[in-house]
C-alpha cells in the first residue's frame, strides 16, 4: 500500500486519515459546524497536524493507543485525525463517564497518552497494536459487560463504502458526488460508535459535519433548518423525545435512519405523521458494522415494508438458521469485513461458523421481497411453558395505553411454566393493571399477556438508548409502588 510521511511516521494513504487530508471541500469553507462555532477545512487539517507533532514529541509511537477524553465538538473530531497522523490508534472516552469506568477503559486498552481539555498526558506501560488498527470501541453492554473491539482502517472504510455505494446509485464512493452533499448532522456523542461512524461516513461522502454535544429537540430542529438537513440519523430515544417535544416543524428533513437500537413502529409512525419525514430502520452490530439497510428508492417503492430493517447491503450474505413455521430463526450474517477482534486478545472465532457466517444472536425473518424483519434477541425470548413470547411485540401494545410513555417486558421465573412475561411501564399516572391486561388481551393471544405490571420512573438504558433488559430481569417484582397483578395463564 502506498504510504505518506507525516509527523515522523508513515501512514497508509488509504487509511482513515485520508478522509480529512483528501476531503474535496474548499479549504477556507466550514468543515465542522456546531450551534455557535465553525472550523474550516484548512484549520482542521492544521490543528490535526499540530496534535500529531505534539503526540510524537511526547513519545507516542506508531501502533500505540491514545485515549481521547473530550466533549463532542470540533476538538474531539480533529483529535481523532491527529492521533492517526501520529501513527497511533485512538480510544474514545466519554467525558461524562464515572471515574471507575474511565479507569477500567484505560486498564483494558493501555494507551500511551490521554488527550483532554487540559492537553496531553503520557502514561506508562503502553501496549502496541497491529498497524491497521484504527480505534477501540466497546460493545453495547446490553447482555453483559462491554468488551473493547478493535476496528481497523481497512475494514472500517469497507463498511462505510458498503452503505454509501447504494445511496449513490452504485457509483464509486471514493469519487465526488454529482452535487455537493448537504451537511451530515451527528446528533450523538463522538465517544460512541454511532457518532464516529456517521462522522466518518459524512467525510467519506465529501460533506461538512454538524455536531451536537448533547441532544435536545429544540437545538436539533434549529440545526436542521439552519443547514438545510434533508436526511440524518437518530437513535430511538431521540425520535421519542422529538415526538413528545414542542417542536412542530423539521423541514426540510425527509428521511431519518434509526440507529443503535430497535425502534418502536408506533414511534416511527408518530414521527412521520408529525414531521412528514420517513423513518427507516437499519441493522448492524459493533463488530460487523451496518449490514442491512434501506435506500431512498426502496423507501419509495416499498412503503408497505416500512418497519423492516431493509435488505442486505452489497457484498453481505444472510441466512436464517432453523426457521420456525413462520420463517423466524436465528440471523446469520457474512459481511465482507469485520472488526479484528477484542482488545483483551479474544477474537470473533466463537461467533463465526465454517462458512464465515457470524451468529448475531438476533431472531429474524425474510419476506418475499427480500426485506429483513427483526423479531428480537434470542436471549430476550420468553419461553412460557413452550410458547414463544417476543418482548417487543408486547411492548408495542403497552405503548398504546393512555399515559404509558415507555414499556419493557422481561421473563420472570415461574415454578409451573418455567418463565412468564412481566411488564415494566413508565407512566405519568398510576398503573391500572386490569386496563393494561385488557388492552393486551385485545391485541395478543393469552400466553403473551404479562402476569404483572410494574410501574417505574424510567427504564435502564445505555448511552445510545438500548434497553438493558438484564437489569430489569435482575430486579425483584416488588417495589415501593407495589406490583400489580395482571393476566395469568
Amino acid at each position: 500500500m502506498p504510504i505518506r510521511k507525516w509527523a515522523g511516521v508513515t501512514t497508509p494513504s488509504g487509511a482513515l486519515a485520508s478522509l480529512l487530508l483528501e476531503h474535496p471541500g474548499a479549504g477556507d469553507e466550514p468543515l465542522i459546524l456546531t450551534l455557535d462555532a465553525s472550523v474550516s477545512l484548512d484549520d482542521a487539517r492544521a490543528a490535526a497536524r499540530a496534535l500529531a507533532d505534539t503526540l510524537v514529541a511526547a513519545g507516542v509511537r506508531p501502533g500505540q493507543a491514545v485515549a481521547l477524553r473530550l466533549p463532542t465538538g470540533p476538538d474531539a473530531l480533529i483529535a481523532t485525525f491527529g492521533v492517526w497522523l501520529a501513527g497511533a490508534l485512538f480510544v474514545p472516552l466519554n467525558p461524562r463517564a464515572p471515574e471507575a469506568e474511565i479507569a477500567s477503559a484505560l486498564a483494558a486498552t493501555a494507551p500511551a497518552a490521554v488527550v483532554g481539555p487540559e492537553g496531553v498526558a503520557t502514561l506508562d506501560a503502553a501496549r502496541t497494536y497491529d498497524a491497521d488498527v484504527a480505534f477501540v470501541l466497546w460493545t453495547s453492554g446490553t447482555t453483559g459487560a462491554p468488551k473493547p473491539i478493535l476496528h481497523t482502517h481497512t475494514a472500517y472504510l469497507e463498511l462505510i463504502d458498503r452503505v454509501l455505494g447504494p445511496l449513490r446509485g452504485g457509483r464509486d464512493p471514493k469519487q465526488p458526488s454529482d452535487r455537493p452533499p448537504s451537511p451530515n448532522l451527528i446528533p450523538v456523542s463522538l465517544a460512541l460508535n454511532a457518532g464516529i461512524y456517521n462522522a466518518l461516513f459524512g467525510l467519506r461522502a465529501g460533506a461538512p459535519l454538524v455536531l451536537m454535544d448533547r441532544f435536545t429537540p429544540d437545538v436539533f430542529a434549529t440545526l436542521v433548518q439552519r443547514y438545510g438537513i434533508r436526511s440524518t440519523v437518530l437513535p430511538p430515544a431521540a425520535i421519542t423525545m422529538l415526538n413528545d417535544s414542542a417542536v412542530t416543524d423539521l423541514a426540510p428533513l425527509r428521511y431519518v435512519r434509526s440507529i443503535t437500537a430497535p425502534l418502536s413502529a408506533l414511534q416511527a409512525r408518530r414521527f412521520t405523521e408529525r414531521f412528514g419525514a420517513v423513518v427507516l430502520n437499519g441493522y448492524g452490530q459493533a463488530e460487523i458494522g451496518e449490514v442491512i439497510g434501506w435506500t431512498a428508492r426502496d423507501a419509495r417503492d416499498h412503503p408497505d415494508r416500512i418497519g423492516a430493517v431493509g435488505r442486505p447491503h452489497p457484498g453481505v450474505d444472510i441466512r436464517i438458521d432453523a426457521p420456525d413455521e413462520h420463517g423466524t430463526g436465528r440471523l446469520l450474517v457474512r459481511p465482507p469485513a469485520m472488526a479484528a477482534g477484542y482488545a483483551g486478545g479474544d477474537d470473533l472465532a466463537d461467533r463465526v461458523d465454517a462458512d464465515g457466517f457470524v451468529d448475531t444472536g438476533d431472531l429474524a425473518r425474510v419476506d418475499d421481497a427480500g426485506f429483513v424483519w427483526i423479531e428480537g434477541r434470542q436471549s430476550d425470548l420468553i419461553n412460557r411453558g413452550g410458547n414463544k413470547v417476543f418482548p417487543e411485540q408486547v411492548e408495542e401494545v403497552l405503548r398504546l395505553a393512555p399515559g404509558v410513555r415507555d414499556a419493557a417486558v422481561v421473563g420472570a421465573p415461574d415454578d409451573r411454566l418455567g418463565e412468564v412475561p412481566v411488564a415494566f411501564v413508565v407512566s405519568d399516572t398510576p398503573v391500572d393493571p386490569s386496563s393494561l391486561a385488557a388492552l393486551c388481551r385485545e391485541h395478543l393471544v393469552p400466553y403473551k399477556v404479562p402476569t404483572a405490571f410494574h410501574r417505574v420512573d424510567a427504564l435502564p438504558r445505555n448511552d445510545v438508548g438500548k434497553l438493558l433488559r438484564r437489569e430489569l430481569a435482575a430486579r425483584t417484582v416488588t417495589s415501593a409502588d407495589g406490583v400489580s397483578e395482571g393476566a395469568t395463564s
